[in-house]
């Protein structure tokens, strides 16, 4: 006798189309009343019918979390409207910056300056401000330094499911952005 999940996978895609943030499977099924397996099960389901030629969603794995969101194949043509209103683009340096905090965190103020060959507290300000970045700890050296590393809001920015996702970088950018140390 076959289970049918119609009504959880119903219940699980009406959650995860109110939520705004990705939700681990764990919060899935806390908030649908439903067992881990059940949930699982329905989030299966509902990728695969997702996963069909005829769907223009897909189930998103960001920073651990799932969410709905359109096929990437289908994001250029949806990202003028669609995308961000109220963010305004980084600029270079403000990406320049971010790249090193993302390959290389935790990373003290003085090493990203290192790095970059200018001051970095009105970027790293800005990253901090946008949620992008936070305070990861204070490194063991002299002053303590605050070290940074990216958030959750950094994955989701950039569609990634974990930092690991981050493309790899060629000889020369490694170089780039190691540390001296």
């Amino acid at each position: 006798m076959e289970f049918s999940l119609e009504r959880e996978i119903a219940l699980v895609e009406a959650i995860l189309y109110l939520e705004a943030d990705p939700l681990d499977e764990a919060a899935i099924a806390r908030i649908a009343g439903l067992s881990r397996d059940v949930a699982s099960a329905a989030l299966t389901k509902l990728g695969e019918r997702y996963a069909r030629e005829d769907s223009g969603l897909e189930l998103s794995r960001i920073g651990g979390g799932i969410l709905i969101s359109p096929k990437k194949e289908y994001w250029d043509n949806l990202k003028e409207r669609y995308g961000r209103k109220n963010e305004v683009r980084l600029s270079k340096a403000a990406m320049e910056t971010l790249a090193i905090i993302a390959y290389s965190q935790p990373v003290t103020r003085g090493e990203i300056e290192g790095i970059r060959g200018v001051q970095a507290d009105t970027m790293i300000r800005l990253l901090l401000e946008r949620g992008l970045v936070r305070e990861t700890g204070k490194k063991n050296a002299p002053g303590k330094p605050i070290q940074y590393g990216t958030t959750r809001e950094f994955l989701k920015f950039f569609r990634l499911e974990s930092i690991a996702d981050l493309p790899k970088l060629n000889e020369s950018e490694t170089d780039r952005f190691e540390l001296e140390g």
